[in-house]
């Protein structure tokens, strides 16, 4: 997109932005390159952690002012953390940008990290690790991750084990901070009604006296694929498969995302139309691709009954061998319309603008428009999506999670020689 405007610092802080016309409101925030996987061990939790204590009190603004000089304006504040990225923004009418970047600025760079609020917090995400371990398909994703990825921190929760984060202190978040939130680390982005030149007079008062300083390396994500089986007394069995795909600057990117939306994107996909309309074997399955710099994972998840588990992991198994073989014409159509609908949908929102721009800039160093992703999509083939799952099935190691009544269903090691067969 010509009209996106990037301007860096000399202290490496990056600001990108993209005036969207006719809109009365904006969405900015600060992209932070840390997140989950770049804890050490003792560590892990200590990302998210500190994206919660954020927002709990800096040196100028009580944990209620952060929220009041938002919400006074009738703007909205969040912030998420992820394997890769931490995020802090706001939405905000267009008059108010410069306090919501204030506010931002404020809670990224001067967070007080007051004992008593450490406390409230600690039990906050205490019980966030309670909710999640009790919601069975929140939770298998996280074993599947660290069967995927067994002891390294690609494969660690990011909530962290509840021993860890009843043991952060102050100066665990502080250590935190201190080696990841430096000024090359972070990206100010805004989209929507916005003015650039203002931004970045803004943004140099706030991060521009901060010193140029070198980020701390990552530890680069080996797939193994292994298998975690928990059983226990639940309604449904769920199943989680995974095989690595490519990472973001794989030349497999795009024909991945198309494989796994023909494969099990929606409704029309083999896999739904195979295992729930054709067998009834669950109410929903699906397929994804997942990315990151240096590797990625494609994931099929699906819950069915305890009695029915095999059928339903033998069938996955061979509609993706069946994929690899005859993806039609149609299929690849469908799947490359899905994936441009989605972001051209997605580049209507403001808030989806800025995201996309802060992290094409940390994957690529650029960002490419809207016109050469939709190129680049139109571009492969249907013979090039079927290459691309013939290599994912001849190299793989798949990772398997199961949980509830899975003693009967089958092993990692027969579903990895069913999809070899």
């Amino acid at each position: 997109m010509s009209d996106i405007q990037i301007t860096t610092f000399p202290n490496g802080l990056r600001i990108a932005s993209r005036h969207m016309p006719g809109l009365h409101s904006a969405s900015v925030g600060v992209w932070v390159n840390a997140g989950g996987r770049d804890e050490r061990p003792e560590q892990n939790g200590i990302a998210h952690f500190l994206e919660h204590m954020a927002f709990k009190g800096t040196a100028r603004r009580s944990a209620l002012q952060i929220a009041e000089a938002i919400e006074d304006v009738g703007g909205y504040i969040n912030a998420y953390t992820s394997r890769d990225v931490t995020a802090y923004y706001a939405r905000v009418l267009s008059g108010d940008v410069a306090l919501a970047l204030d506010v931002i600025g404020d809670i990224v760079l001067n967070p007080v990290f007051d004992l008593r609020e450490i406390e409230v917090e600690r039990g906050v995400i205490l019980q966030e690790i309670g909710q999640a371990l009790d919601t069975p398909d929140d939770v298998i994703f996280d074993w599947l991750q660290e069967a995927a990825y067994p002891d390294q921190p690609m494969g660690r929760t990011i909530l962290g084990p509840a021993e860890r984060v009843s043991g952060f202190s102050r100066d665990d978040l502080s250590r935190f901070v201190a080696e990841h939130y430096g000024p090359g680390q972070m990206i100010v982005a805004a989209a929507g009604a916005v003015d650039h030149d203002a931004l970045v007079r803004q943004a140099e008062q706030i991060f521009g006296h901060l010193p140029a300083r070198a980020g701390v390396a990552r530890q680069g994500a080996v797939w193994q694929g292994a298998e975690a089986r928990r059983i226990k007394r639940l309604e449904q069995a769920h199943f989680a498969l995974a095989f690595e795909g490519p990472g973001y600057l794989d030349p497999d990117f795009y024909a991945a995302q198309i494989w796994t939306a023909a494969l099990g994107g929606g409704m029309s996909s083999r896999l739904f139309q195979k295992i729930r309309e054709e067998r009834g074997l669950c109410y929903s399955i699906f397929a994804q691709s997942g990315f990151h710099d240096d590797t990625g994972m494609v994931t099929i998840y699906a819950g069915t009954s305890g009695d029915q588990l095999a059928d339903l992991a033998h069938l996955t198994i061979d509609e993706i061998r069946r994929s690899a073989a005859d993806l039609a014409e149609s299929e690849v159509a469908r799947a490359k319309a899905q994936l441009k609908a989605g972001l051209l949908m997605g580049l209507e929102s403001p808030s989806g603008q800025a995201e996309r721009m802060a992290r094409a800039l940390t994957i690529w160093g650029r960002v490419p428009d809207a016109a050469e992703v939709a190129a680049r999509i139109d571009a492969v083939t249907a013979a090039d999506v079927r290459d691309h799952a013939q290599r994912i099935i001849a190299r793989a190691r798949p990772a398997l999670a199961l949980y509830g009544p899975v003693k009967a269903a089958p092993a990692r090691e027969d579903l990895a020689r069913r999809l070899a067969a």
